[in-house]
């Protein structure tokens, strides 16, 4: 089928020109001005932007924690992130204690096959790696699981010692992968919360009060040093704060291979959105939310390149029976919030509309970065003949009112309800088929692909 996409003002991380862009099959095949050629479906972009389909690497579909799982599975939230302009999501496998790496990727490969109405990766939350592991983890990457998550925090679940981030990051950098960190002082955290319970003290907002930014920042600091000992870059995954942001760029400035992503709900909600009642309870993340003051910063470092990607680390929890779970106890509040459906727009409109950032690096952060990062580009995160036709038509000028009555993931609240944006994704491609056209889903579960990525790409 060939598709024909007339008249739009197409914008890359680099370009920014009118012009016609014709799809043959999965792929962009011609791009000029006023083609004139046959097409099965003609769309009119006149007026509107013509970006690359967003990518989000920090997704948590149907992920197991704190005895409940996330409300988005594959089919729900993968149709929530195509409504929202993003046609690639990079989610996390986990490694449970005890068993192999491979059996982790089967598990949730099994989870996705069938679903999903966008292309998929996945990266690999590893718990063990021991010496005789290394060999398992370098098939892994042979089958296209080329990144790894370890944590600093929660111990006793997903938490992993020093020696073994080094030794995860020697053998992943060795075959030019890639360490994700969870970077927290997650040992030092759980004494503050135990302090914290033991006075009393059990109201959402103490779940930011108990994770203060220099823990944040000790997590990063030493991340980085761990990787600067093994030669390996590293990437620091929603970084929240100036202190761990300055860590970041502090370790740039000395030419190491540090990056790191941060998220909207850090770049628009900040620790007053806790209140003082149980409705904070939405907005129990890790990291969790800070000082607004920190939001300048982190724009800031989105500007300057200190920061290189933003991501969600979507995983939502209904308040009724899942946030509810920590009534009456914060450390109980199952951590995440939802946010794929909102990403492009949200971004576009803080950062584009309020003069923050450039249009070219909107489309940078929200796809481009995140395709080199992770052994995806060319092929994803641009428009250029020979790509995936992965490709969003924006209306740049119409207006939405983000509400839960609205949105499409699976999840009783959205966390920027009632927030008024300018940017409206209106037609979305996933490699040459229409999956959103006019407010409508047009695709079907399964329609979207596991992507076997390639080695990561230092931008």
């Amino acid at each position: 089928m060939k598709t024909l996409i007339r008249d739009g003002r197409v914008v890359t991380a680099v370009d920014d020109y009118r012009a016609d862009i014709l799809i043959d099959g999965e792929i962009v095949s011609v791009i000029g001005a006023k083609l004139d050629m046959e097409a099965d479906k003609v769309i009119d972009a006149k007026g509107k932007l013509v970006i690359p389909g967003g990518i989000d690497p920090h997704t948590h579909m149907e992920l197991p924690f704190g005895g409940t799982t996330a409300a988005d599975d594959f089919l729900t939230g993968t149709r929530a992130a195509a409504y929202g302009g993003t046609t690639t999501i990079i989610d996390f496998a986990v490694q449970y204690k005890g068993e192999a790496l491979l059996q982790a990727v089967d598990n949730w490969h099994k989870k996705a096959e069938g679903k999903t109405a966008i292309d998929y990766g996945f990266h690999l939350i590893t718990t063990e790696l021991e010496d005789n592991q290394i060999e398992e983890m370098h098939t892994v990457m042979d089958e296209g699981i080329t990144s790894f998550k370890l944590f600093m925090a929660y111990p006793g679940v997903f938490l992993v010692d020093d020696a073994t981030i080094f030794r995860a990051m020697s053998a992943a950098g060795e075959r030019g992968g890639l360490i994700c960190m969870h970077a927290e002082n997650g040992i030092v955290i759980n004494e503050i919360i135990k302090r914290a319970l033991a006075e009393g003290r059990t109201a959402p907002k103490y779940h930011a009060l108990t994770r203060p930014t220099i823990a944040e920042a000790e997590g990063v600091h030493r991340a980085i040093a761990i990787a600067e000992m093994a030669e390996s870059p590293v990437y620091i995954v929603h970084l929240s704060c100036a202190d761990a942001l300055n860590k970041v760029r502090e370790a740039r400035d000395r030419g190491i291979l540090a990056f790191a992503e941060t998220c909207p709900q850090y770049l628009f909600l900040s620790i007053d959105d806790y209140g003082e009642d149980f409705e904070g309870a939405k907005y129990v993340m890790t990291p969790p939310l800070r000082e607004k003051w920190n939001q300048a910063e982190l724009w800031k470092g989105l500007k300057m390149d200190d920061l290189q990607v933003i991501s969600t680390d979507h995983c939502p929890f209904c308040m009724k029976e899942q946030k509810e779970l920590g009534r009456d106890d914060f450390s109980k509040i199952p951590n995440g919030a939802p946010g794929v459906e909102n990403r492009v727009p949200l971004i576009y409109n803080g950062g584009v509309v309020e003069n923050r950032i450039s249009l070219n690096r909107f489309v940078e952060l929200t796809s481009t970065a995140a395709a080199k990062m992770f052994g995806l580009f060319p092929k994803k995160g641009t428009i250029a003949v020979g790509s995936d036709a992965d490709i969003v038509i924006f209306d740049p000028d119409k207006e939405q009112t983000l509400s839960v009555k609205t949105q499409h993931m699976n999840v009783d609240y959205n966390t920027y309800e009632g927030k008024r944006i300018r940017g409206v994704v209106e037609t979305v491609l996933s490699r040459g088929r229409v999956v959103i056209e006019d407010g409508e889903y047009k695709g079907k579960p399964g329609d979207g692909q596991f992507l076997k990525r390639g080695t990561c790409v230092a931008i």
